[in-house]
């Protein structure tokens, strides 16, 4: 089914539209139960002109926690997840290469630098 298939599936049932607005389904979620079980299956029946269904996730979204509390949640939970141990790594080994990279500069500077002879001198002398 293609996406155009889709889009039509969504104008006809405008319902949809209310589950996405209100955070308890997105688009992409509708797009695979429509690619996987098409249209005319139950699957859609709790979706589709039932509006029962829609006061019950309007009601749902609305005591969820949604916005600053939600993106709190979600970095705390970010946080809990990070490896400490390969982050202090990954900074030990940042910091090896920057100090390379320092000597580096410092000895191409040290170098003396060139001196072009003056043009009256001659080997000779």
């Amino acid at each position: 089914m293609s996406k155009e298939t889709f889009k039509t599936f969504v104008k006809d049932n405008p319902s949809l539209i209310k589950f996405v607005n209100n955070n308890s389904m997105t688009w992409q979620k509708f797009y695979e139960m429509f690619e996987l079980y098409g249209k005319n299956n139950d699957v859609w029946s709790s979706y589709l002109n039932n509006t029962s269904n829609v006061v019950n996730a309007t009601a749902k979204a609305a005591t969820s926690t949604v916005g600053v509390e939600g993106a709190i949640k979600e970095l705390v939970t970010a946080v809990k997840g990070i490896n400490l141990d390969k982050v202090q790594k990954g900074i030990n080994s940042l910091q090896k290469t920057i100090s390379m990279v320092q000597e580096l500069g410092a000895t191409v500077s040290s170098k003396e630098s060139y001196e072009p002879k003056p043009i009256y001198k001659h080997f000779d002398d």
